[in-house]
């Protein structure tokens, strides 16, 4: 009996080892189960964050895109009509969002400056990539501005709903978000030269490279700035969107250049007697201007822009 009771204490012992042993592989594999998991659900998450990163870095480039190429329709429909930018705001909407400017398609039709840039394009650049990624993204109702924040830059923002889902479910995106481009002003074409000569003078907007116009009687920096019809920054002038539109309002961030009248001449268009500040000069305002010592005996400068270009010590007349 004692022998056959040694026999099953060693049975019951072996018998819960092995169950111990067993317990211990499956929780050490359950954890193992669960580490692992949990390791690939961060890593989708990571992807997808960079993912969303990468949406929040490319969205402005393609709104930057699409805003440049519209101002520069913008400048054409000008040169080929003879008529400022009307209803800027509607317009604008209208290209980004259809491919159209006053019903005229350059989407699709025979100028495609807009292939690729409209907001459609945007939709289905952003499900491609998303796609590539096992995740599916949307942006809707989309509200665009365009405006001036300072002279130099035009700047578009388009508000919107960004919506972006791994398709597993393990994660979703849902914000509103501005998209925002600033677009120089530099380098386009003036309207107000366009328009005010017929298409036979144009003028780049170029800011000026002089911070000083004048030292004492020496207006050599004033002549290059004159000869070059450089652009500075001027609160009574009006800004470049203005300028897009036919208006002379003034606004803070109004830019203004001298005109060249020489280059006008040589193209057989009559010059007026009044001051060379553009915004002026292509008004039918006749303020009361001055010549100026030691500039050419056509230019002139109004009583409001003579501290401006730093000649109230040099007006003649």
């Amino acid at each position: 009996m004692e022998k056959i009771s040694q026999k099953n204490k060693r049975a019951v012992f072996f018998t819960t080892l092995s169950i111990v042993i067993l317990s211990l592989f499956l929780i050490s594999y359950t954890l193992y189960s669960v580490s692992k998991s949990r390791e690939a659900v961060g890593k989708r998450i990571e992807t997808l964050n960079s993912f969303v990163f990468s949406v929040e870095q490319d969205l402005p480039r393609k709104l930057y895109i699409a805003g440049f190429r519209i101002i520069f329709l913008f400048e054409n429909k000008i040169a080929e009509t003879g008529s400022y930018v009307t209803n800027l705001d509607s317009k604008f909407e209208e290209a980004f969002f259809n491919g159209t400017i006053d019903g005229e398609d350059y989407k699709t039709g025979e100028n495609q400056t807009l292939y690729g840039a409209t907001f459609s394009d945007m939709q289905e650049s952003l499900n491609e990539k998303a796609n590539s990624v096992n995740a599916y993204a949307n942006i809707t109702n989309p509200n665009l501005t365009i405006s001036q924040e300072d002279p130099w830059r035009v700047k578009v923002v388009l508000t919107t709903e960004l919506f972006i889902k791994d398709t597993g479910e393990l994660a979703s995106w849902n914000k509103t978000f501005d998209i925002v481009a600033y677009i120089p002003v530099e380098n386009f074409e003036d309207p107000l030269y366009i328009l005010n000569t017929r298409g036979k003078v144009s003028n780049k907007v170029n800011r000026t490279i002089y911070e000083n116009f004048v030292s004492g009687s020496d207006v050599t920096n004033l002549t290059s700035h004159l000869e070059n019809s450089y652009y500075i920054n001027n609160s009574d002038a009006p800004s470049f969107l203005n300028r897009l539109q036919g208006s002379l309002s003034p606004s803070v961030n109004g830019v203004e250049s001298l005109v060249y009248l020489p280059e006008l001449s040589a193209q057989g268009i009559a010059t007026k007697d009044k001051s060379a500040v553009d915004h002026i000069y292509f008004s039918s305002e006749t303020p009361s201007s001055h010549h100026i010592a030691g500039m050419p005996a056509w230019f002139m400068v109004d009583d409001a822009h003579l501290s401006v270009y730093q000649v109230s010590e040099l007006k003649i007349d």
